[in-house]
């Protein structure tokens, strides 16, 4: 299941303090001149940096200090110089050295190259296009479908069993190429996904086999510090207890379902992929609700948002309890289950152990039906 994973620029580790080298960012785009320009933007020292520079010939330079450990940040290229857009953008990663950018045309297909850590970044695109080519042919084949067709069985059915296969693909590219490249901070990123829909028994040997130098840098020790949390969700573990407003305004702890199968399910009302998924969970929950089954929603919903939570949980018709704080990332059970990326669910049993995870379309049908017979 494609999902949307933590990775706005805001989320992303700051400048190390003490500087160790210098970063160039130079490059060509075309033969653009003036008002054409373009962006760099990252964090330093809990804050969002911006520069900018006008193109001359479509060449452009930024020069600036770097820590001992990569950064991520973002080119953008905004052809009127109003200011950054994200239309057109390029992810790179600073670090000491000359880093080169060229494209005849748009920055989004651009090449970079020039040092470490955006060479394997580049090595990992080509390696993961198999799976990226096939999300978007898969999207385009569902845009193209009309909404009959859409809520038909034979098509839930055939997406559900295409995604499947995409993500066993997805997990073997990201496993592969974190063995392949222990002292890369492009594993790392590849953990984190590969970490999505993995269990903690597969996720730590990854971890524990990467360099130490990759481990002691602090993307690495963030992580680490995660590990412990992705085994208190571990299959077999008694999933931890929380409580959250429901869209009344009252407080429902989890251990009040207790007696009961409950699929506590992560999602957020501006998630596409979420709200792509939800017509499998209500056609389970209409399936299983006569039995001792139910549904917690978790949303990741934005403060200020609730009118958007409520809207998309009656146009979904989701007619289970439904949680948030209305804190989006910052949500404090989605921190509690260690969620990086939404869609995301767990599968409690009537005693609060955890007996699956990540179960979509015809994975969680036949989960319950492997738990209750067929009905």
């Amino acid at each position: 299941m494609k999902k949307i994973v933590l990775m706005a620029l805001a989320s992303l580790p700051a400048l190390a303090f003490a500087q160790t080298g210098k970063y160039t960012v130079q490059g060509t785009i075309g033969a653009l001149n003036a008002p054409a320009k373009i962006y760099l933007q990252f964090r330093q020292a809990g804050k969002t940096s911006t520069d900018s520079v006008v193109l001359k010939d479509g060449k452009f330079q930024f020069t600036g200090n770097v820590g001992a450990a990569p950064v991520i940040a973002y080119l953008e290229l905004n052809q009127k110089g109003t200011g950054p857009g994200y239309k057109d953008y390029k992810g790179i990663y600073l670090e000491n050295g000359t880093i080169n950018v060229t494209s005849k045309d748009t920055l989004a297909s651009a090449t970079v190259d020039g040092t470490k850590t955006n060479r394997e970044d580049a090595l990992y695109t080509i390696a993961h296009k198999p799976v990226d080519d096939a999300y978007a042919a898969l999207e385009a084949k569902r845009k193209a479908a009309s909404d009959d067709v859409k809520k038909s069985d034979a098509f839930i059915k055939e997406n559900s069993k295409a995604e499947k296969a995409i993500d066993a693909q997805d997990v073997q590219i990201n496993k592969k190429f974190i063995q392949d490249n222990p002292d890369s901070f492009i594993s790392l990123n590849a953990l984190e996904s590969y970490a999505y829909g993995a269990d903690y028994v597969d996720i730590a040997p990854l971890f524990n086999g990467l360099s130490p130098a990759i481990k002691a840098s602090e993307s690495g020790k963030q992580f680490a510090e995660r590990l412990p949390k992705l085994k208190a969700v571990a299959l077999g573990a008694t999933a931890p207890e929380f409580a959250e407003a429901d869209t009344a305004g009252k407080m429902v702890s989890l251990s009040s379902f207790r007696g009961k199968y409950v699929l506590v399910d992560f999602w957020a009302s501006w998630c596409g992929p979420c709200r792509q998924e939800n017509p499998n969970v209500v056609k389970a929950f209409n399936h299983y609700k006569g039995q001792k089954f139910t549904i917690v929603g978790v949303s990741l919903d934005r403060p200020g948002a609730k009118d958007k939570w409520l809207k998309a949980i009656h146009k979904d018709g989701l007619a289970w309890t439904q949680l948030s704080d209305l804190k989006f990332w910052d949500s404090k059970t989605a921190g509690l289950y260690a969620v990086r990326g939404i869609p995301q669910n767990f599968l409690l049993d009537p005693d609060g152990k955890i007996v699956g995870k990540n179960l979509r379309g015809e994975d969680l049908e036949n989960k319950l039906e492997e738990i209750f017979g067929k009905i």
